[in-house]
């Protein structure tokens, strides 16, 4: 018992103690230091070859080691299977002495200054779990009472689980009524017939140690009740209510002891019929809401219980019958721990008094026991050191008094430890810290500069720079000086710096080196950029950094947090170069927040960029049909996401299974706004639908297809179309039309009935049915009007009403002379024909129309003749350069394009039919004025010296006119970005002037030159050249080589055009072109019938009609040129196909001309 004046004295003591607790350097001779051992207990499996107990100190001089076991020193046998590391003290044996080495050992380290000690190392050697060996009676039971089977688990390494089970190993179930206690037992509310078994196994499941231990099998008789009067003997009776009894846990009141922070188990486990329920309460207070109720409310679990949870508690179990109930005293305890924390080591000088207190709580109140260097520490009140419970004080201490005190709390629950190193001594400032030590911040950063010190008693410190006082706000002095803190530094503060620390013993000091660096900042950061997927990203990041520091500058990139490494299978599309960061062929992956690094040893600066993906849109998801009975169905999906672009159109496709199965066609577009498609279907198909969307970056994946669709069949919804009527002989007329496409059909047995009647009479309609798409009627009055109409049938009925459309009969052939000769060509020539020249490549050409009688038959267009009689570049050549444009249709005015400047030409029109071309109008003459030159073949730029730059270029291929002279731009380029930054312009007047010099601004400048070749219709297009790498300059040598080098290129130039003019030439020639005369005269008397042998020939089945092919790939055609006369043609004196369309005398592939600069118009007329 504490008396009252220790009390007191204890007071004093704290108050007046000048020890201080320290971390000692390890520099300074110590007592050891425990820093790591084993933790117990430590459990030794079946399946562990060796054992190994580590113990871990650090001290000056080195500490050594010795153990003990169970109280008693630990002398280990010099054996091969048991092995001694003296140095750290680790000890390790076989398996072979796990029973021999079981115990609680303890580790010390020792030096001359003390001995460290460590907490009991409990080593527990685990056993094999068995049941136990037992002859095991028959239970016999009556149907309707409760039963309990034991299974009474042995104890071994946890975890453990248990489980009964069958010899077939099948699970016996559990429900309300068969439960299994947290003891293992099995329990029965009411036996029923049914349990009857001789297998009841109880099984046990030691996971750690990986054993299964079986019980012996528990056999179990029902004995069924008496069956009342007048009932059959296999029909169990109803059962008799029993009240309830509670099978677990047994008696009235129960205690219940558990430790702080587990877990509360508490369970009734009840018998009786019908089976009770279980409520449960803590008497005096409600139920905490921390509360889990488990196995139809048996079982109780509270998690991590305190104080707070201690007290009574009680369960009922109630039936109709009555109540059963049982209390339960819970008592929570603790094992002892630190109040606060651990003592901590202390210092103190000769003389002072040493104040050791040791605090812990723990239930029951823990029993503390000190220790000094491992030996118990006894009051001595002479020696003035005195032992009051949890302090130890050391009055006027001395050296002697040095060494380690060891604090243990025990109670019933558990202990801990404490070593507490203290050092009584006087020592002169130590500094700890490296002399001239250099540190380096960043201007405007924060630096602290160490002076660590160790001495006895405590030193005074201070700074000084270049032997002035350390002053200012932003200089701070921390931990009683052993650190100058320097804040918003400024150049200035570069210099040397010296701490100088004091006390009664002695003095030291140390220099300190500053150096105040430039900070890194990036000047251009990486942009905000959106790419289209499959591209070059670029993200530019260019910073600037204090070139000391060269050394250890690096730039790092960060996609979304995480760090790209080039080097890195993951990484292999991204490449650093320089200031920049490249990333090839980007997906939707590479989307996201990339932010640049510039980092030295000292500072970093970041910018971050957003880099957006553009790609097409994901496929459509959860696509659904509706109204599925229908053929006007609605589709809807889900949209994908868009990758950045908006989706501007969903495109519906389908695929049916009957005539073109695993062909997927379009068959609706719908807005990029919409999710939802109605469909309009044919009938008799089998249908599946899939979707896909469309940005601008283009079409996206389709979606997963629907589930089939079976449409019903249903009469044709439309009408063949494209009717067409041809004569080819007279007293005939031939209907044919585009047939329904099968998918059309809408049912089984489909045909056409053809219906004609002739018009301008009272005549009426005859009606044929035929299933091809063609039909000849017979017997016609030549080149008669008729009304036709064709409806489609199938075998469900008639489609729409078709309108009537009018067609002619076969026109007329004629005999005279006794010789076959077509005369049903037109007999008139178009007339007033007049030329208005647009620019040097096209005209128009107008007339009056033919009379219609003329024709002869339908009118198939008209044809326009040109001949190119001279180029005014070589006024003395005879050119006769023939070409033909037909033009379909009636039409008084047309557009011809494609001809060539500063030239002279014929033109001529005539008129055709299907049976041939009427005569030619009077010829016009006209000239088309000059163009603009073609492009300038080469053009080089050569450096001469600093200060000029030579261009030499080849004159144009083609002038299209009188070349006047050159216009030259020179645009001057910024050295490393390669940015325009200036630029002129020069007009160089000489024609046949085929270099010039440029003088440069400055030293390394860098061009960019664009040289255009002009006539008086202006300049053509610009010939590119630039100097980024200058090439060697060149002298007068130089240049003489150079001009001969190039007069060979202009020479090559040339040869291989004229190769090009000859090889167009014979490929023209060999494509078909012949004269209209030459034919006629090879053949007087047979044309007719060539037509009618080479025109006429064709299958029903196929079209026999051909659109005119337009090009609209030519954008540069001025909106005054009217579109419908800038039709592609075929050229030539050849005859015509069945729609009128003329068969051109030239073969070759069809180009719409190109028409360039306009110039005003001029007329020339006949």
């Amino acid at each position: 018992m504490r008396r009252p004046g220790d009390l007191l004295l204890v007071l004093l003591w704290s108050f007046t103690s000048g020890a201080r607790s320290l971390n000692i350097p390890f520099e300074v001779e110590q007592p050891p230091t425990i820093i790591n051992h084993t933790a117990g207990p430590v459990i030794a499996l079946p399946f562990d070859n060796t054992l190994t107990i580590r113990c871990e100190a650090r001290g000056n001089p080195p500490p050594e080691y010795t153990w003990t076991k169970d109280g008693q020193e630990l002398n280990l046998p010099n054996i091969p299977t048991v092995k001694i590391d003296n140095r750290n003290g680790i000890f390790m044996f076989h398996k072979k002495h796990f029973g021999q080495f079981r115990g609680k050992y303890r580790c010390f380290a020792s030096n001359k200054l003390g001995t460290a000690m460590t907490e009991e190392i409990e080593i527990v050697v685990s056993t094999p779990p068995k049941f136990p060996k037992e002859t095991l009676d028959t239970i016999v039971v009556k149907e309707g009472y409760p039963i309990t089977l034991h299974c009474n688990p042995p104890e071994g390494v946890a975890p453990r689980e248990i489980y009964w089970m069958t010899q077939s190993l099948q699970h016996i179930k559990l429900d309300e009524r068969v439960s299994m206690g947290t003891d293992g037992n099995l329990y029965f509310a009411y036996a029923l017939p049914e349990d009857s078994r001789k297998d009841y196994g109880c099984n046990a499941v030691f996971q750690r140690i990986r054993t299964i231990v079986q019980k012996m099998p528990l056999s179990v008789k029902v004995e069924r009740l008496e069956p009342q009067n007048n009932s059959s003997e296999n029909v169990s009776p109803t059962l008799p209510v029993r009240a309830p009894s509670l099978l677990l846990p047994s008696g009235v009141q129960s205690e219940k002891l558990l430790l702080k922070g587990q877990d509360l188990h508490l369970e009734c486990i009840p018998g009786g019929y019908p089976i009770p329920k279980i409520t449960w309460m803590k008497m005096g207070e409600t139920l905490t809401d921390r509360i889990k109720l488990d196995n139809f409310k048996k079982l109780l679990t509270i998690s991590t219980v305190d104080e707070k949870d201690e007290g009574k508690y009680m369960c009922m179990a109630e039936n109709s019958a009555g109540k059963a109930d049982h209390y339960f005293d819970v008592i929570v305890e603790e094992p002892p721990r630190w109040r606060a924390k651990p003592p901590q080591n202390q210092l103190s000088v000769n003389g002072s008094d040493v104040f050791i207190k040791c605090s812990v709580d723990g239930k029951p109140t823990p029993v503390i026991t000190w220790r000094k260097n491992g030996k118990i520490l006894q009051d001595d009140r002479e020696n003035n050191r005195r032992v009051l419970d949890e302090t130890v004080m050391l009055h006027k201490a001395g050296p002697e008094d040095s060494g380690v005190y060891q604090c243990e709390a025990s109670n019933r629950h558990g202990s801990v430890l404490a070593n507490i190193n203290v050092l009584v001594m006087n020592i002169a400032p130590l500094m700890l810290t490296k002399d001239f030590q250099e540190y380096a911040v960043i201007e405007g950063g924060a630096i602290v500069m160490n002076c660590s010190v160790f001495s006895s008693p405590q030193s005074n410190i201070s700074w000084t720079k270049e032997g002035t006082a350390v002053e200012g706000e932003r200089f701070h002095v921390l931990e009683d000086g052993q650190f100058l803190e320097i804040i918003r530094a400024e150049k200035g503060d570069t210099g040397k710096y010296a701490c100088m620390a004091s006390n009664r013993e002695g003095m030291s000091s140390l220099t300190a080196l500053l150096e105040v660096k430039d900070p890194t900042k990036i000047v251009a950061p990486p942009r905000d950029a959106q790419i289209s997927s499959g591209n070059l990203a670029r993200l530019m990041c260019r910073s600037e950094y204090d070139r000391s520091l060269q050394g250890t500058f690096e730039v790092i990139w960060r996609k979304d947090g995480e760090e790209i490494f080039p080097s890195s299978a993951n990484s292999f599309r991204y490449k650093m170069e320089g200031d920049q960061l490249q990333i090839r062929d980007v997906n939707i992956s590479d989307q996201g927040s990339y932010t640049c690094i510039a980092r030295t040893s000292l500072d970093e600066d970041t910018a971050t960029a957003f880099l957006t993906v553009l790609d097409t849109p994901d496929a459509p998801m959860s696509l659904k049909i509706l109204d599925q009975e229908s053929r006007n169905v609605t589709l809807s999906w889900i949209p994908g996401s868009d990758h950045n672009s908006s989706v501007t159109e969903f495109v519906v496709e389908y695929e049916e299974s009957h005539w073109e199965p695993g062909r997927w066609k379009e068959l609706q577009k719908v807005a990029g706004n919409q999710a939802t498609a109605e469909l309009f279907l044919h009938g008799d198909l089998n249908y599946q639908f899939r979707v896909y969307a469309v940005n601008a970056i283009g079409p996206g994946p389709p979606s997963e297809p629907t589930e089939r669709l079976k449409t019903p069949p249903a009469a044709p919804d439309r009408n063949p179309e494209n009717i067409r009527i041809h004569g080819h002989l007279p007293h005939e007329m031939e209907i044919s039309w585009d047939p329904l496409l099968p998918t059309e059909y809408n049912g089984p047995g489909l045909e056409y009935k053809v219906s004609y009647r002739k018009l301008e009479v009272e005549d009426k309609w005859h009606e044929h049915l035929v299933t091809r798409p063609s039909f000849i009627v017979r017997n016609t009055s030549t080149f008669a009007p008729y009304e036709i109409k064709i409806q489609s049938r199938n075998s469900l009925g008639w489609g729409p009403e078709p309108k009537p459309i009018t067609g002619y009969s076969g026109e007329d052939i004629v005999f005279w002379h006794c010789l076959q000769e077509n005369v049903s060509v037109p007999t008139a020539a178009p007339h007033n024909v007049a030329v208005e020249v647009i620019n040097s490549t096209a005209l128009r050409v107008s007339w009056s129309p033919v009379l219609p009688a003329t024709v002869r038959g339908h009118l198939g267009g008209y044809m326009v003749h040109w001949e190119r009689l001279k180029s005014f570049l070589s006024p003395d050549k005879i050119l006769e350069e023939h070409n033909s444009k037909s033009f379909p249709g009636n039409r008084s005015h047309v557009i011809v394009s494609g001809l060539k400047p500063f030239s002279e030409y014929r033109l001529t029109v005539n008129v055709f039919n299907k049976k041939g071309k009427g005569p030619k109008s009077d010829p016009v003459n006209f000239d088309t004025p000059e163009g603009v030159p073609e492009k300038v073949p080469v053009l080089i730029p050569r450096i001469q010296d600093d200060d000029t730059v030579l261009l030499e270029w080849g004159p144009p291929a083609v002038t299209n006119g009188i070349l006047i002279g050159y216009l030259l731009k020179c645009n001057i380029l910024d050295k490393t970005s390669l940015e325009e930054i200036d630029s002129f312009e020069l007009t160089i007047t000489l024609p046949d002037v085929t270099q010039h010099q440029i003088v440069r601004p400055d030293k390394g400048s860098l061009f960019r030159f664009y040289l255009s070749a002009c006539t008086r219709a202006g300049c053509g297009p610009a010939q590119l050249a630039e100097n980024h790498s200058p090439p060697e300059k060149v002298g007068t040598e130089a240049s003489n080589s150079t001009q001969r080098w190039f007069i060979g290129t202009l020479c090559a130039v040339a040869l291989l055009t004229l190769v090009a003019v000859i090889v167009c030439f014979v490929m023209k020639t060999k494509g078909g072109k012949y004269a209209v005369k030459e034919k006629e005269d090879l053949f007087p008397d047979a044309e007719s019938q060539a037509m009618n042998d080479d025109a006429y020939e064709y299958s029903s089945d196929e079209k026999q009609m051909k659109e005119p092919i337009l090009d609209c790939t030519d954008e540069k055609v001025q909106d005054s040129i009217s579109r419908d006369s800038l039709v592609d043609y075929a050229d030539g004196d050849g005859e015509f196909s069945e729609d009128g369309s003329f068969i051109g005398e030239y073969s070759g592939p069809r180009h719409r001309d190109f028409i360039s600069e306009p110039s005003g118009p001029s007329t020339a007329t006949a």
